[in-house]
């Protein structure tokens, strides 16, 4: 009896311990997607605080509008698990939510959309400020992938990496409005600054691709390396970071030229990027080789590499800069 209570108290000690340390570091949320785990770092120190499971494959994560939950999207798991952002500690879970492989809000704040990529289209939720109550499941081409918006959120825009396209649905009607062809799997999707383009990473080649949406043209290509995958903006309104997790690097895009005007070295096939709220130090998920890249952004080099679970994918914290 004395054992087991020893064995319980010091079980208990522990899990206080993390819950302490979590809730008093700039916690950094690493979404090992092979191991089905949330992986908790300290900013500061770079160390481990804790890992915990959750439903299998978690790809993709995002705050609430009201930056008081951070929702993880676990695609085989069909659920959403709520985290508080700060400490990345679960909140609650939302299951039956089937496949959610990437997710968004439009900037509105009135539609939630998940795209399921193995179950080929996109479901479309209304979004009160608390609930999530689903509107319509749209059926798409193959492997709906990344979603974008318009600043109106009047639109949401879906690559579709097995049949090379990107679709537009019309959230009013939640109908496809237009499909057009794009270059060889098309992944990371993002709206410029001034809302004219949609850039594209386009994963099966070493280019963004520049569509004007409102006339559903390519009128640009952006070379960078091969495997154009993701996109993060730095929060200046100009300045856009894409990875190319082929060709372990990092491009530094300016949207005023639709130019590239920059290159960062990142070994381990770079994906996900979460950036300080100072705008001095970038933080990449690196899907190949199970670490975390830590970059200084004055001197665009690799400052750290912090060991993780397989195959780490999305990144968060809470002290971030701007999304755009």
């Amino acid at each position: 009896m004395l054992r087991k209570f020893l064995r319980f108290a010091a079980s208990a000690i522990a899990l206080s311990t993390i819950a302490v340390s979590a809730a008093h570091a700039n916690v950094v949320v690493v979404l090992n997607s092979r191991d089905a785990t949330v992986q908790l770092l300290d900013q500061a120190t770079y160390s481990e605080i804790s890992t915990y499971p959750v439903g299998k494959e978690p790809h993709h994560l995002m705050a609430t509008p009201d930056n008081k939950s951070l929702i993880v999207a676990s695609s085989v798991g069909n659920e959403l698990i709520f985290l508080d952002p700060k400490t990345g500690l679960i909140q609650r879970k939302l299951k039956d939510v089937l496949d959610p492989y990437q997710i968004g809000f439009s900037p509105d704040q009135k539609w939630f959309v998940s795209a399921s990529l193995r179950l080929d289209r996109v479901d479309l939720y209304k979004y009160d400020g608390a609930n999530l109550t689903l509107a319509k499941r749209v059926p798409l081409a193959k492997l709906p992938s990344h979603i974008a918006f318009n600043a109106a959120s009047t639109m949401a825009f879906i690559t579709q990496q097995g049949s090379d396209q990107v679709s537009a649905i019309d959230l009013a009607t939640q109908t496809i409005k237009w499909t057009i062809p794009v270059g060889k799997l098309p992944a990371g999707i993002m709206m410029t600054p001034d809302d004219k383009y949609l850039l594209v990473g386009i994963m099966g080649s070493d280019y963004i691709e520049v569509i004007d949406w409102r006339t559903q043209k390519t009128v640009k290509r952006i070379k960078c390396t091969e495997g154009t995958h993701n996109f993060r903006a730095l929060g200046d309104k100009r300045t856009v970071f894409v990875s190319n997790r082929v060709g372990n690097t990092i491009n530094v895009i300016d949207t005023q030229k639709l130019a590239n005007v920059g290159q960062i070295a990142v070994p381990g096939g770079p994906d996900c990027m979460e950036i300080t709220a100072d705008g001095k130090t970038m933080w990449a998920t690196l899907r190949w080789i199970k670490k975390v890249a830590v970059i200084d952004l004055a001197t665009r080099k690799v400052i750290k590499m912090i060991p993780v679970g397989r195959s780490p994918h999305g990144v968060y914290f809470a002290n971030h800069s701007p999304m755009s």
